[in-house]
Order: structure tokens, then sequence, then C-alpha cells
């Protein structure tokens, strides 16, 4: 960790966190933290531990202009994207339905620059369930959404100012394995309930629904393809603002939810990187599951989407798939074999539509078919 140091005070100086500055650094230095920032979409939060640092320590000018106008756009888009999840609750208020947006603009109401947080889509839960919420959709948007329906969510088209935005039937992708899945779903269906508005103008759930929603999306994104800082800053974030009774009750349901050997890893990287407090934590950190997911976290940046498996060719990258989950199997055995297990499901479902668009990867031959 001694070479990511730097980094690391500086992301910890951005959430807020009273550290020292790092010691003086050379202009490819710089750069080279810039780069690991992009990598892990953390730019704003880091720029905004750089304006915490004296004159004499800021990066040279080249990549401070930088730096500032990609904070800057970053900002922007988080304007954007609050107005846009407001506009979203009042629209699905006005047809009945109460709404609550998930992690991204949720969590950047935690962080002490409110509009550091990188941005990605929206996601935003609607009452309803599947088919009642699919209705609705098509029936306001005048389209068949079916295609773009997956198990959890509606993915909506790109609007006119950019913004993607996800509309949830169910509150979470949930896990590979379907017994603990089911369990985590019911609880987080009758925890929808608990969701409170806030000033931005839209509602977000209470603090016990997103430590456990988050862990889980943590948990299948990590196992599934990697997971970078920007989740691990957003769960620190939520863990500084529980409640002693919500982390205790969070703590009770890990293991009835699958979610022990996630949390007891991710415990440990917080506790190593940030300084988690023991009083803030969920269970006891397990050390080796902690520096693996270290590892993966800062080999493979925002969802694992720099790792070097991802630049390979198809083929290349299946094969690597099969072999990265063969080798995650230590970590969590149950739900790397579902996991593994619900790959081939879907490829076996998608066979025909695969034939259809002659090609292996669905998003690349619906891409193809869409500009023919």
């Amino acid at each position: 960790m001694d070479q990511n140091e730097p980094f690391f005070r500086l992301l910890r100086l951005g959430l807020g966190v009273a550290d020292k500055a790092p010691w003086a650094l050379g202009d490819n230095e710089w750069r080279s933290l810039h780069e690991t920032a992009a990598r892990q979409s953390v730019l704003g939060v880091v720029w905004h531990g750089i304006g915490c640092l004296p004159q004499e320590q800021q990066p040279p000018m080249d990549v401070a202009l930088q730096w500032a106008s990609e904070a800057e756009r970053i900002r922007g888009l988080n304007q954007l994207q609050n107005a846009e999840a407001a506009r979203l609750t009042r629209v699905f208020a006005e047809a009945g339905r109460r709404s609550m947006i998930l992690k991204g603009q949720a969590n950047a109401r935690l962080y002490p620059e409110r509009l550091s947080r990188q941005p990605g889509d929206i996601d935003i839960w609607v009452e309803g369930g599947r088919e009642n919420v699919v209705a609705l959709l098509e029936e306001r948007m005048g389209c068949d959404l079916k295609k773009e329906t997956s198990y959890h969510h509606v993915h909506l088209p790109v609007n006119g100012q950019g913004v993607v935005v996800e509309v949830h039937f169910r509150p979470s992708s949930g896990n590979f394995n379907p017994i603990t899945n089911r369990r985590l779903q019911q609880w987080l269906e009758m925890e929808c309930g608990c969701s409170y508005a806030v000033e931005e103008s839209f509602s977000v759930p209470s603090t016990r629904f997103a430590l456990i929603m988050q862990l889980a999306h943590i948990q299948r994104h990590f196992l599934g393809g990697g997971i970078g800082l920007r989740q691990i800053c957003d769960y620190w974030l939520l863990l500084e603002s529980a409640r002693a009774d919500d982390l205790r009750e969070v703590s009770a349901l890990l293991d009835r939810f699958g979610l022990g050997h996630t949390a007891g890893a991710l415990m440990w990287l917080l506790r190593e990187v940030f300084g988690l407090d023991e009083s803030q934590m969920l269970c006891r950190p397990d050390k080796w599951r902690g520096e693996w997911m270290l590892r993966e976290v800062m080999e493979g940046g925002n969802f694992g989407r720099h790792a070097p498996r991802a630049t390979q060719g198809k083929w290349r990258r299946f094969f690597a798939g099969r072999v990265r989950r063969l080798r995650m199997l230590p970590f969590d055995a149950a739900e790397m074999l579902w996991c593994e297990v619900n790959y081939w499901k879907v490829i076996w479902r998608t066979i025909p539509e695969r034939i259809r668009l002659r090609s292996w990867s669905l998003a690349e031959g619906r891409r193809k078919q869409q500009y023919q």
C-alpha cells in the first residue's frame, strides 16, 4: 500500500478526514496520481483534497488546470443529475407512485463537498412491481421497453442531456445465490417504506437499507468483475453517518443475507485506507480477504474496467473471466459457483438472439444492428 499512500492521503483529505499532506511530489508523480484518480472515478473528491494543500505542494500548472476543469465538469454533472432526479420524483408522484433515489445521488449528499462525487447513472426505485412499473414507463414513453428490462430494473433510453436512468422495480440486483437473495430481496422490499425526503427534492432510503443494499452491490460487482474506490468511499461515508442501532441491526443480518465474507474484507480495507473506527464496523475485519479486495480494487479501477483482462479480445476475455471466477472461489465459494451458473443460464437463454444478431456479444450485436 506504500506506493499508493500519497493518493490515499489526498483521498482522505477530500473526504474530510484530518490527515497529513503527502510529501513533496514530482511532476510525473502528480500525473500518475491523476491517472489513478481517473481510473477509480474519484477525480472530484481527490481534487477537493488537493484544495487543502499549501500552495508549495500544489500540482504543476498543466495538471492543475486539467484537473480543475474535470472537477468543474463533475460539479455540473451533479447539478444536472440532481435536477433530473427531482424531476423523475415529481413525474412518478404525479402518477401516484412512491419512489426513492438509490446509490449515486443519494450518496453524493454525504460528501463534504456534495458536488465532488463523480456521477454515473441515476438509479430510482419505483413502487408497483415489475409488470406495473414497465407498463407505466411504456405508456409514458410510447415504446416497447421489454428488451431493456433486466431482473431488477428498466434501462431507459438516454435523454437529450445525456443522462442515463435505470428505473428499479426491485430494490437491488441482489446476490447470485438464490437462497440468500430471496431473503435479501424480501427484507429490502419491507424497508422501502422507510424512505424520507431530502432538500434536493427527492427521497432517499434509510441508512439500514443503504448499508445492506450497497454492500450487496459491492459484493456482486467485486465477485462478478470488479469494483472501484468510488463505491468504497460511498460505503465509508454511509458507515460514518450511521447510528449505533443501525449498525447493530445490519451486523445481525450479514450472514443471513450471505454478505459476511465481503463485509469482513470491506471492514479491513476501510480501516487500513480510511482509518475506520472499530465502533463503526459491521463485523470483525478479515485481513486475508481485505488484502485481496484492495489488490483487485487498485488493479481494476472502477468496476474492473481497467484490469488487464478488460483490454483483451472477446475470446481472451471470455477465458480470462472463467479463470478469474475459479481463482475467486476461496473468497466466497457459494456466490462464485452461483455466479458461474447464472452466467451460463443467460448464455443459453439468449442463444437465439445471438444467432439472429450474428454476434457472441449481445451489446456489440445490438450496437451494429442499430447503425445498419
